[in-house]
């Protein structure tokens, strides 16, 4: 196979450099992100050392930094999965345009690899084997995130807060089932929210023969 486009080549050069700018952008994004998140909880942690009791200023400080590193940490976790959906999105679509690249030539395949190996006609298959989990099972996928890491993190802050509210009324032993449950709620709540959304996640168009 030859091309005989020259236009048609010139415009998927340009959409492969538009696809990888968009696939650093959103990990440019990501970092900064998750950086913002754990700096926000390094800073937090600091304060409520020196704060901690006897200062009376322990409790409505902590009443206070908790439940807005919690709101941040959810937020933060939402965008990342948003992101992850993008790279996924655009890493595929530049699987589809080297396997046309691939195909120019009897000789194009020597030199351009197949990510996939056998799976390479899979756009999505082409591009999760570049990000390392192409042999994953569908289910541990979900656990190796970025956005599930800031959300493991965020159920240990979530549950840090429900046992620093909860020891006021309840014996400490309760008081800590109580936010291990909360944490391990708010984790496998994150977990099959980001499940659905890549289940759902935009496909690309077909090609039409």
């Amino acid at each position: 196979m030859t091309n005989d486009d020259p236009a048609l080549m010139s415009a998927l050069t340009t959409e492969h450099f538009v696809l990888q700018t968009a696939i650093s952008t959103a990990t440019s994004e990501e970092s900064a992100r998750a950086t913002l998140y754990v700096m926000a909880l390094s800073s937090s942690l600091v304060a409520l050392g020196f704060a901690a009791p006897p200062s009376p200023a322990f409790v409505p400080l902590a009443a206070t930094l908790l439940p807005a590193l919690a709101i941040l940490g959810l937020f933060t976790s939402v965008r990342l999965v948003d992101t992850g959906l993008q790279n996924i999105l655009c890493r595929s679509a530049i699987a589809r345009i080297r396997h046309y690249y691939r195909h120019l030539s009897p000789q194009a395949s020597a030199y351009i690899i197949a990510w996939a190996g056998p799976d390479e006609n899979d756009a999505v298959a082409a591009a999760t084997a570049t990000m390392g989990i192409g042999r994953r099972r569908d289910w541990l996928v979900g656990f190796f995130t970025i956005a599930m890491m800031i959300s493991t993190i965020n159920s240990i802050v979530i549950g840090a807060g429900i046992t620093l509210l909860a020891v006021l009324a309840l014996p400490l032993g309760a008081a800590i089932v109580l936010g291990l449950l909360a944490a391990a709620a708010h984790l496998t709540l994150f977990s099959l929210y980001q499940r659905h959304r890549y289940r759902t996640r935009p496909r690309l168009p077909e090609i039409s023969p």
